[in-house]
């Protein structure tokens, strides 16, 4: 049976009433779920052990997560761009050559090629024989990878006898990858060239020997500025040194095995002081690679070098007090370029200078 006109018509007008209060029902209902399902994942991202016992629908949990945490790629941690690349440090295994400078010292390259003074002159014997004062400008030095010394291979030679005279066991010379050695049939060639990592040999010395004041005369077998008279009497030191030139600081080779002294930085004509009173045993010309020197015996068992000098301003003999100008800086005899070389040696043996300086 068809509904009446009235009915349909009655029933629209209520439709028409009632459907927007209901979408509007249930569009506040759907927002107020959502809010609350936003809070119940924010309260589980903040604190992971409470378990919500309400039931999860698929999401899409990039929209509804929290901006801080890493499932929003807009704040993601970046690592900051560095466009310089590091590039991993290598062992060097080859012997590069160094051509000697003005002005350098075998203490100043080695300090440059990260090696001890020791390796210089035991990698270049042929060259310096072993005495740091042979150094020249325009000479061309071997410079070894690693501290150690460098062994030309002789006919009758066996691995362990020169290992063992250079204190280092064979496998540090075979297993050396600069040495080229097959370690299956360790064949090795006359007249070759090694290098022996950590190897040491003892260094022949070149020094000058100390001079006393009553035995003044051995300074005459050193060149003409050896003094010949005794002097046993004359001025005596006070014990205590002071610095013999303006400069506080080396210039070219500090204290070691092979540089019994330091070179102290002075320009070429500034004055060079007694560092304490004594008597001239030596002044002049040297012989033995010092170019003009001076030597003082002190009395009380102490004796002071200072070689290189431009100038002698003192005579054989002379008694001279502490601060006394006895010369100027310069560069004769075996030198790269001005400075003072300064020696202090008490009862023959030598004192590094550091510990007698103020």
């Amino acid at each position: 049976m068809k509904p009446s006109e009235a009915t349909v018509s009655s029933i629209n007008i209520w439709g028409r009433r009632i459907a927007p209060l209901l979408f509007g029902l249930t569009g506040l209902l759907a927002a107020s779920w959502a809010v609350w399902l936003n809070f119940s994942v924010t309260a589980v991202a903040s604190n992971p052990t409470q378990v919500p016992t309400q039931v999860q629908v698929p999401i899409d949990m990039e929209d509804l997560l929290p901006s801080y945490l890493p499932f929003d790629d807009r704040n993601l941690i970046s690592r900051q761009v560095d466009i310089y690349t590091q590039i991993p440090h290598r062992l060097r295994v080859e012997v590069l050559r160094y051509t000697v400078q003005k002005g350098d010292a075998i203490f100043g390259i080695a300090d440059k090629f990260d090696l001890e003074p020791e390796t210089l002159l035991w990698g270049n014997y042929d060259v310096l024989n072993d005495d740091p004062h042979l150094l020249r400008p325009g000479q061309e030095l071997n410079i070894l990878p690693v501290d150690g010394t460098y062994y030309q291979w002789q006919s009758g030679d066996s691995i362990e006898a020169v290992a063992h005279s250079f204190g280092v066991e064979p496998e540090q010379i075979l297993e050396w990858p600069g040495n080229g050695i097959n370690l299956i049939d360790p064949v090795i060639e006359p007249e070759s060239w090694l290098v022996v990592p950590g190897g040491r040999r003892a260094l022949r010395q070149w020094l000058v020997p100390t001079i006393a004041r009553g035995q003044a005369g051995v300074g005459a077998a050193l060149g003409p500025g050896g003094c010949t008279g005794d002097y046993s009497g004359g001025a005596v030191g006070t014990g205590g040194f002071i610095w013999p030139a303006a400069n506080h600081y080396i210039s070219g080779n500090n204290y070691w095995s092979g540089h019994l002294a330091i070179d102290i930085a002075a320009g070429l004509g500034t004055p060079i002081w007694a560092a304490d009173s004594g008597v001239i045993v030596f002044a002049g010309w040297s012989t033995v690679g010092y170019g003009y020197m001076v030597m003082l015996d002190h009395g009380n068992g102490w004796q002071t070098l200072y070689g290189h000098l431009s100038q002698v301003n003192v005579a054989c003999g002379q008694s001279v007090g502490q601060g006394q100008r006895i010369g100027l800086a310069g560069s004769t005899g075996n030198s790269t370029g001005p400075h003072l070389h300064f020696e202090t040696r008490f009862e023959g043996g030598f004192v590094n200078p550091w510990y007698v300086l103020p």
